[in-house]
């Protein structure tokens, strides 16, 4: 049992894919007992024991089945829920009200009960039966645009970062609504619109737009309120490997121009200045990448940082595998998995002084506790929980 600080509370998870899994297995890391409910009719891709992904995002948690397409498994659900302090899922708005689980509902079995609802935009307004995963979120948001190179096309970033950010909010909304409930004995409904957990993200740039009506452009590594210049991220030696460099002042600038080896165009008048090299920024950035293109990202980024030059590798997931600094706090760790042997996980970046991580389990295989939640929890005998496998509603 995972003895963390969140010990003694239990949640049960009606969550698929990134946001909701993400914010039930902080949960879990840190003690809470995490129950998740899966069907073995869609188990699959994503909510396949056996990938990644799956393994990836619901460390910590217990499995069991049920399918909810059953009535019996509509009262298995109110009793699981009995018996639990959270509810936690994150489909569209008619899927857990189809099931006869509105909170409305639930709570009339546990009173106190804390529900969370993460979906795209949220439980009330026009598009609320609307789905889309992150990218979708991040494009209507604004991010995708922003965070881009130019007007067009929009690139925007590589990873569903909305989803995460949701989650992030999920898990604080909980320690919230805990926080409130041992003040007052009562639950809460927490409805979390992922749209606007990312538009809360956008304040500058719409506090820009509606005051001042100003145009917002994306600047991708352009940034007119940061004051260096060579700024921005510049290719290296080798597949896909770039550095990232920024001169504040003349003092890095003439240490850069020593590692370069004084080119002559380091002495034009045009680069004289920091005003002058951001104006002509885009002139800069062309004859430095050409320098630097000449060197591993490694090699390079050392020779600066020697001479205090501002400089960093842009690593990618191999690179952060072997990061020194990360392996020697230990933010990685084996997880021996039933199915796959041993696997490597990440850890939390939050540590408390009285925290372990060796009571820490890989993610559950499909109904791998079904015994322990249907008959140690619910009190189910033998019989019951055969007659209910062998009906479908738990499997």
């Amino acid at each position: 049992m995972n003895k963390g600080v969140l010990n003694g509370l239990r949640v049960l998870d009606f969550t698929w894919m990134l946001a909701g899994p993400y914010a039930t297995r902080i949960l879990a890391d840190f003690g809470a007992e995490v129950i998740k409910v899966q069907c073995s009719k869609t188990a699959r891709g994503a909510e396949s024991d056996l990938t990644g992904y799956f393994n990836t995002w619901n460390r910590n948690k217990r499995g069991i089945t049920l399918d909810m397409s059953y009535p019996e498994a509509r009262e298995i659900a109110l009793k699981l829920t009995a018996k639990s302090d959270v509810v936690i899922e994150n489909f569209s708005p008619r899927v857990m009200s189809n099931w006869g689980l509105e909170y409305e509902n639930l709570k009339e079995v546990k009173r106190d009960l804390i529900m969370v609802s993460i979906s795209a935009m949220g439980q009330t307004g026009p598009w609320r039966d609307f789905v889309a995963y992150g990218p979708t979120i991040q494009a209507l948001s604004g991010l995708t645009y922003l965070t881009s190179f130019s007007q067009n096309p929009p690139m925007g970033l590589g990873y569903s970062y909305s989803d995460v950010i949701a989650g992030l909010y999920a898990a604080l909304a909980v320690l919230a609504a805990l926080e409130y409930r041992d003040r007052t004995g009562k639950g809460q409904y927490v409805d979390i619109s992922e749209y606007e957990a990312m538009c809360t993200l956008m304040g500058p740039a719409i506090l820009d737009a509606y005051l001042n009506n100003n145009e917002i452009l994306p600047k991708g590594n352009d940034a007119d309120h940061i004051p260096a210049a060579p700024y921005g991220c510049y290719r290296c030696l080798g597949m896909d490997r770039w550095c990232v460099i920024a001169v504040f002042n003349e003092a890095e600038w003439q240490a850069l121009s020593n590692v370069m080896g004084h080119p002559s165009w380091s002495t034009d008048e045009k680069f004289s200045s920091l005003s002058k090299r951001k104006a002509y920024a885009d002139e800069l950035d062309e004859l430095l990448g050409q320098w630097t293109g000449r060197y591993t990202s490694e090699e390079l980024v050392s020779l600066l940082q020697e001479t205090g030059v501002p400089a960093g590798v842009v690593q990618n997931a191999e690179d952060i595998a072997k990061d020194p600094q990360l392996r020697a706090r230990d933010y990685f760790m084996k997880l021996e998995h039933p199915a796959l042997g041993m696997v490597t996980s990440d850890a939390s970046p939050i540590k408390f002084s009285d925290s372990v991580t060796a009571d820490w389990k890989a993610a559950p295989l499909l109904g791998e506790d079904n015994r322990y939640v249907y008959m140690e929890l619910l009190g189910m005998t033998e019989s019951e929980l055969s007659s209910y496998i062998e009906k479908g509603v738990i499997g």
